[in-house]
């Protein structure tokens, strides 16, 4: 776990007592660790359809960003709760995922993942992927009223590394 993110998952935690967690940890985090996950992203981004690889890098890099820059300056008094049992679920499956795979071996990286994953799913109650991510086939995350919806979603729920059950988009029935 990155060094502030420490959690007792027994006890009730406020969002806005996450939020100052994560704004401690995205603090650390520099233009230097934004660049080397794009150079890493580069590098995966070989075994992406040659189609697609530029809309994946470039809605990837945008959603770090915005959610970056989005809770650091992120005033709002929260008065909810986490809900406990859903964070500790995707703490572990974070945890597992920097353990089994060396690309997620770097503490930064481990950081911006951590930030750029808690913050829309336990803060925003947005999905990870911005609005506009598009997908290979030109699918995108779209928001309907107040559901958000994942063309993707229900292929990707059972992929090991993949962070959509946690996610709070349902799956776009019209795909």
């Amino acid at each position: 776990m990155v060094q502030g993110m420490k959690f007792d998952f027994e006890k009730p935690l406020k969002k806005v007592e996450l939020v100052e967690m994560l704004k401690n940890e995205a603090d650390e985090i520099s233009v230097q660790d934004i660049m080397e996950i794009y150079t890493e992203m580069n590098r995966e981004g070989k075994y992406v359809q040659k189609s697609y690889q530029d809309e994946y890098i470039k809605f990837y890099i945008k959603s770090y960003l915005k959610y970056l820059k989005d809770l650091k300056t992120d005033e709002t008094p929260y008065n909810s709760y986490v809900d406990m049992e859903k964070l500790k679920c995707t703490v572990d499956h974070l945890e597992s995922l920097f353990e089994h795979h060396e690309k997620y071996s770097k503490p930064r990286l481990k950081k911006v993942l951590y930030v750029t994953t808690l913050y829309p799913t336990f803060i925003l109650e947005e999905p990870i992927h911005i609005i506009g991510s598009q997908f290979p086939g030109g699918l995108k995350i779209k928001k309907n009223g107040e559901t958000y919806l994942c063309p993707v979603k229900e292929k990707q729920e059972e992929s090991p590394n993949a962070l959509c059950k946690f996610c709070i988009a349902e799956q776009d029935e019209d795909v």
